[in-house]
């Protein structure tokens, strides 16, 4: 929502470019740094606790946001928000999971809870453009109001919940330094990717650090009496499944939403406000995931249904791979319509995907993993696109032809990665045609036990 606000910001607050990317970075880096933590969090500290805490966090530094006046204290409420974000968000999804049982009513209930999210994701832009078209501050603003309503909502409706027992044999305290410290050195790196070869060895030596730290929480884990990450969790192959595709997905979607937005803006010189109404049309996920997905997973499973919204998305992002200079809104038009159709088929089931045979005290668990995956993934695609925008651009000479090709290009990542992402949710497929084959030469007893579209 942010994105479109920000060329209005820098000129308001009078930001160098470097804290302007800071202002965009604070927020990612904040919450894929602590998505992992936050989701154990709430399975050790008690769900609803650790929801309306980190809601009533996120409330106060959007309203500081909103009354910044310099550009570090707007980059310490987008940073502060984005890891109240990391908490409340598998809270939330786990206090749906653990509400349930599995089957049905659970995942009709993640499709709705997956729709307001998908909606969160594509409106976005939309949303952000309308706002900064009465004042950037009103981008903070409204997620006050949004906030406080939900806390108000959430204190009355949400049950009391027992107060966990203290965990016998302690916290595990350097597991969740070295989680929180490898995820943010990772996070940190992967933004970094889109400067290029401009501080390649700050870059890499991030992504190093990263991976040294995961390499060192990995050992702690194994040698630790009550782990903060239980490692037999990653032998659950459709978890694992669901993650790396939402990884995919999220990457290439945004990736794609970028690039639109700068053709559209750069190139074509369209205000926010204009970009905002033309992109309004990929906010039909929205409508369509709580209300046309839970029919169609019902009616063919959820592993075919992720699967097809994956191969929509490549047609989606592969028809505007010949863009024009002059292109009608009616040529963008059946583009953008796919790419929201796509997101309403594929994001609600992989959140099913990524949270059944979970045991219940590890639901927020795998919450704060699936986030975490789909956090890292929207930092890869969008410094993925603009890495390879910044190459094709590099030897150009800066005319709008030329440009417009270097937009060509960077819009051939969001196809790779969706069909990579197609490639793994085709290996679901296997697992669902095994279980329907079961079901059919199984006893009436045993087919009630057998779950359609739930990849092994």
């Amino acid at each position: 929502m942010l994105a479109v606000a920000v060329p209005t910001i820098r000129a308001d607050l009078n930001l160098t470019t470097g804290t302007a990317a800071w202002v965009m970075s604070g927020y990612v880096l904040g919450y894929a740094g602590f998505t992992l933590l936050g989701g154990r969090a709430a399975d050790l500290l008690g769900r609803r606790r650790m929801f309306l805490t980190w809601l009533g966090v996120f409330l106060v530094f959007s309203m500081l946001g909103g009354f910044a006046t310099d550009g570090w204290t707007l980059v310490v409420a987008r940073f502060v928000t984005g890891v109240a974000a990391a908490f409340m968000t598998p809270a939330a999804m786990s206090i749906i999971t653990t509400s349930y049982p599995e089957g049905p009513q659970r995942d009709k209930a993640l499709l709705i809870f997956a729709g307001v999210g998908a909606g969160g994701f594509s409106l976005g832009l939309v949303i952000g453009g309308l706002l900064t078209e009465l004042g950037w501050r009103w981008v903070f603003f409204a997620p006050v109001f949004l906030a406080g309503a939900l806390l108000l909502a959430a204190l009355r409706l949400l049950p009391a919940e027992a107060r966990p027992e203290p965990a016998p044999r302690g916290y595990d305290l350097p597991g969740a330094a070295s989680a929180a410290a490898a995820m943010l050195l990772l996070a940190y790196g992967i933004v970094r990717l889109e400067h290029g070869g401009a501080g390649l060895g700050l870059t890499l030596g991030a992504l190093a650090a990263g991976l040294a730290l995961v390499a060192a929480f990995i050992v702690i884990e194994r040698r630790a009496t009550a782990p903060l990450v239980r490692l037999g969790i990653f032998r659950k192959t459709a978890m694992v499944r669901a993650d790396l595709a939402a990884l995919l997905f999220l990457g290439a979607f945004f990736g794609f939403q970028f690039i639109v937005t700068l053709y559209l803006q750069e190139l074509r010189g369209w205000s926010s406000l204009q970009t905002a109404i033309a992109l309004i049309v990929m906010g039909c996920d929205a409508v369509l995931a709580p209300v046309l997905t839970p029919r169609l997973v019902h009616r063919f499973g959820n592993s075919r249904v992720i699967f097809g919204g994956f191969l929509l998305a490549v047609v989606a992002y592969g028809l505007f791979l010949p863009v024009g200079r002059d292109w009608s809104y009616a040529a963008m038009f059946p583009g953008l319509l796919l790419s929201g159709i796509a997101f309403a088929l594929a994001y609600g089931p992989l959140t099913i995907a990524a949270t059944d045979s979970v045991a219940k005290e590890e639901q927020g668990l795998a919450g704060g993993l699936l986030y975490t995956f789909t956090q890292f993934g929207s930092a890869v695609g969008i410094s993925a696109v603009t890495a390879v925008y910044g190459i094709a651009a590099a030897g150009a000479d800066g005319s709008p032809g030329a440009v417009l090709d270097a937009y060509r290009t960077a819009l051939v990542v969001p196809v790779v990665m969706v069909l990579l992402g197609a490639a793994v949710s085709a290996l679901g497929l296997r697992g669902t045609r095994t279980a329907d084959s079961r079901q059919k030469g199984a006893a009436p007893a045993a087919r009630d036990e057998v779950s359609d579209g739930v990849p092994g």
